[in-house]
Protein backbone atom coordinates (compact mmCIF):
# COMPACT_ATOMS: atom_id res chain seq x y z
CA UNK A 1 0.00 0.00 0.00
CA UNK A 2 1.28 3.34 -1.18
CA UNK A 3 1.47 6.08 1.05
CA UNK A 4 -0.46 9.57 -0.27
CA UNK A 5 0.77 13.30 0.14
CA UNK A 6 -1.39 14.91 2.67
CA UNK A 7 -1.55 18.83 2.17
CA UNK A 8 -0.43 20.65 5.26
CA UNK A 9 -2.55 23.49 6.27
CA UNK A 10 -3.72 25.26 9.07
CA UNK A 11 -6.42 23.58 10.99
CA UNK A 12 -9.34 26.62 11.44
CA UNK A 13 -11.31 25.09 13.91
CA UNK A 14 -9.82 24.84 17.42
CA UNK A 15 -12.30 22.37 18.98
CA UNK A 16 -10.86 20.04 16.19
CA UNK A 17 -6.81 20.65 16.54
CA UNK A 18 -6.47 18.46 19.86
CA UNK A 19 -8.53 15.53 17.87
CA UNK A 20 -6.60 15.78 14.24
CA UNK A 21 -3.43 16.10 16.42
CA UNK A 22 -4.25 12.82 17.81
CA UNK A 23 -5.37 10.90 14.78
CA UNK A 24 -2.32 12.48 12.83
CA UNK A 25 0.43 11.45 15.53
CA UNK A 26 -1.19 8.25 16.90
CA UNK A 27 -0.20 9.85 20.56
CA UNK A 28 -2.06 11.73 23.47
CA UNK A 29 -2.50 15.40 22.93
CA UNK A 30 -3.61 18.21 25.82
CA UNK A 31 -2.99 21.35 24.53
CA UNK A 32 -2.87 25.04 26.20
CA UNK A 33 -3.01 27.96 23.46
CA UNK A 34 -2.44 31.60 23.07
CA UNK A 35 -3.79 33.20 19.87
CA UNK A 36 -1.80 36.55 18.84
CA UNK A 37 -4.53 38.77 20.21
CA UNK A 38 -3.95 36.84 23.57
CA UNK A 39 -7.02 34.63 23.81
CA UNK A 40 -7.05 31.58 25.45
CA UNK A 41 -7.95 28.41 23.17
CA UNK A 42 -7.95 25.09 25.66
CA UNK A 43 -8.76 21.70 24.44
CA UNK A 44 -8.26 19.03 27.17
CA UNK A 45 -7.97 15.56 27.04
CA UNK A 46 -7.95 14.65 30.64
CA UNK A 47 -5.00 17.40 31.44
CA UNK A 48 -4.47 15.94 35.39
CA UNK A 49 -3.79 12.52 33.91
CA UNK A 50 -1.75 13.87 30.75
CA UNK A 51 0.33 15.91 33.34
CA UNK A 52 0.88 13.14 35.58
CA UNK A 53 2.29 10.70 32.97
CA UNK A 54 4.41 13.26 32.02
CA UNK A 55 6.08 14.01 35.56
CA UNK A 56 6.09 10.11 35.90
CA UNK A 57 8.12 9.24 32.28
CA UNK A 58 10.65 12.02 33.43
CA UNK A 59 10.72 11.13 36.90
CA UNK A 60 10.40 14.43 38.42
CA UNK A 61 7.56 15.84 40.75
CA UNK A 62 6.03 19.23 38.51
CA UNK A 63 3.20 19.43 41.29
CA UNK A 64 5.27 19.58 44.64
CA UNK A 65 6.79 23.00 44.39
CA UNK A 66 3.13 24.69 44.15
CA UNK A 67 2.16 22.35 46.59
CA UNK A 68 4.92 23.96 49.08
CA UNK A 69 4.22 27.58 48.47
CA UNK A 70 0.53 26.22 49.14
CA UNK A 71 1.77 24.90 52.34
CA UNK A 72 3.61 27.95 53.30
CA UNK A 73 0.86 30.21 52.13
CA UNK A 74 -1.75 28.55 54.39
CA UNK A 75 1.33 28.17 57.54
CA UNK A 76 1.57 32.42 57.35
CA UNK A 77 -2.53 32.97 56.78
CA UNK A 78 -3.06 30.31 60.35
CA UNK A 79 -0.33 32.95 62.00
CA UNK A 80 -2.50 35.80 60.91
CA UNK A 81 -5.80 34.13 62.34
CA UNK A 82 -4.41 33.43 65.15
CA UNK A 83 -3.10 36.68 65.71
CA UNK A 84 -6.09 38.30 64.88
CA UNK A 85 -7.86 35.76 66.93
CA UNK A 86 -5.69 36.53 70.43
CA UNK A 87 -6.38 40.39 69.51
CA UNK A 88 -9.91 40.49 69.46
CA UNK A 89 -10.15 38.25 72.46
CA UNK A 90 -8.03 40.80 74.64
CA UNK A 91 -10.27 43.36 73.89
CA UNK A 92 -7.90 45.12 71.82
CA UNK A 93 -9.83 45.92 68.79
CA UNK A 94 -12.22 47.68 70.95
CA UNK A 95 -10.55 51.07 71.49
CA UNK A 96 -10.82 52.04 67.97
CA UNK A 97 -14.95 51.17 67.97
CA UNK A 98 -17.03 54.69 68.06
CA UNK A 99 -19.83 54.91 70.27
CA UNK A 100 -22.27 53.46 67.33
CA UNK A 101 -19.92 50.80 66.58
CA UNK A 102 -19.83 49.69 70.37
CA UNK A 103 -23.91 49.66 70.59
CA UNK A 104 -24.40 47.64 67.47
CA UNK A 105 -21.86 45.45 69.08
CA UNK A 106 -23.79 45.08 72.29
CA UNK A 107 -27.12 44.57 70.64
CA UNK A 108 -25.16 41.82 68.86
CA UNK A 109 -23.48 39.84 71.62
CA UNK A 110 -27.11 40.24 73.57
CA UNK A 111 -28.61 38.89 70.20
CA UNK A 112 -26.25 36.15 70.63
CA UNK A 113 -26.48 35.33 74.58
CA UNK A 114 -30.45 34.81 73.93
CA UNK A 115 -29.34 32.25 71.43
CA UNK A 116 -27.14 30.36 73.69
CA UNK A 117 -29.78 30.42 76.49
CA UNK A 118 -32.76 29.21 74.62
CA UNK A 119 -30.42 26.39 73.07
CA UNK A 120 -29.33 25.71 76.68
CA UNK A 121 -33.23 25.65 77.88
CA UNK A 122 -33.99 23.55 75.03
CA UNK A 123 -31.41 21.26 75.94
CA UNK A 124 -32.52 20.78 79.80
CA UNK A 125 -36.23 20.44 78.54
CA UNK A 126 -35.45 17.40 76.21
CA UNK A 127 -33.07 16.07 79.43
CA UNK A 128 -35.78 15.87 81.64
CA UNK A 129 -38.41 14.69 79.26
CA UNK A 130 -35.58 11.57 77.95
CA UNK A 131 -34.47 10.59 81.34
CA UNK A 132 -38.03 10.11 82.84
Amino acid sequence: MARGKIQIKRIENTTKKANELTVLCDAKVSIIMFSSTGKLHKIEQSTKQFFDQYQMTLGVDIWNSHYENMQENLKKLKEVNRNLRKEFRMGDCLNELGMEDLRLLEEGMDKAAKVVRERKVRLIICSSFCFT
